[in-house]
């Protein structure tokens, strides 16, 4: 008599790319922890000034190159700054304008999103008109116009950026919105006699949140590559701040002697983006995984 063959139960297709997912998440947050470490107590450690000149130790290469100088981990640039005190100062300015912009533009889309997805009716067909109106907007070509007729900023930059990139906010607030207003809980809010303030505020917010998140993630990586290209360019972030964008427009000139001095700032600001979508990709999986329990 055969033996009974045993038959494998099949794995589920996704394992490998939910694997994958976590790994990525957690790489991301890594990514976004050491930065934002850096940004906080980065200085503490680095004994250097970032805007102290010396113009005798112009161009000194990083500690992987010859002529490297002791102090000097990541060299200095054309005025003798420290490289590594600016890099550290630097992912300071770019995290606060991300994370500015997203506070910024998340009131302005999340506050439009919700009262037309709630009310309906005329306030929905507005809130449909504005994000229609803002994306037909060139963002790009507006933020360079407002910056370059009102003078560069940090401030300025915070306020145009956020002015601009609260569409996808509205979005998918409004969508989320029209899908929760009819739940049970909202209408035993409405049956024990809350107010509006309160079901919008209590009801309504906590749970399209984790939606929210998920753009506010990708938001914020925007405005951190709007505020470098605009810095590029020379009407972002004033100089002396050392904005990343503004090393790399600032190293420009030398990127062919000194190739490091748009390298380092570069590969900051493409490492910064990438730990920060990883970050989104993974909170969607995550929340796309616990809707589906």
């Amino acid at each position: 008599m055969s033996e009974p063959i045993a038959i494998q139960a099949p794995q589920p297709s996704g394992t490998g790319s939910s694997r994958i997912g976590t790994a990525g998440f957690a790489i991301g947050i890594a990514i976004v922890a050491i930065v934002v470490a850096a940004a906080l107590v980065g200085n503490a450690l680095v004994p250097q000034d970032p805007f102290t000149q010396d113009l005798g130790n112009r161009l000194k290469p990083p500690f992987w190159m010859e002529g490297t100088q002791p102090g000097h981990l990541l060299g200095t640039d054309q005025l003798g700054r420290d490289y590594l005190a600016r890099l550290v100062y630097g992912a300071r300015i770019s995290l606060l304008i991300g994370i500015m912009t997203v506070i910024t533009s998340g009131l302005i889309g999340i506050t439009l999103g919700v009262l037309g997805g709630f009310f309906g009716g005329r306030v929905d067909d507005f809130v449909l008109f504005a994000i229609t109106t803002r994306l037909s907007i060139p963002v790009v070509l507006v933020a360079l116009a407002v910056v370059g007729l009102m003078g560069s900023g940090l401030g300025l930059v915070v306020a145009t950026l956020g002015l601009l990139l609260w569409d996808r906010f509205a979005v998918v607030a409004r969508a989320t919105t029209m899908q929760v207003r009819n739940h049970d809980y909202v209408s035993a809010a409405w049956c024990a006699g809350a107010s509006m303030q309160h079901i919008l505020i209590k009801e309504i917010l906590p749970n399209i949140a984790s939606h929210l998140a998920v753009v506010a993630t990708l938001e914020m990586a925007l405005a951190i590559l709007l505020e470098a290209a605009l810095s590029f360019l020379g009407l972002g972030v004033p100089p002396p701040l050392p904005s990343w964008g503004l090393m790399i427009a600032e190293g420009k000139d030398y990127m062919f002697f000194s190739p490091w001095v748009i390298m380092i700032p570069g590969v900051a600001l493409a490492v910064l983006v990438l730990g920060i979508n990883l970050v989104g990709d993974g909170l969607r999986n995550l929340l796309g995984a616990e809707r589906l329990r």
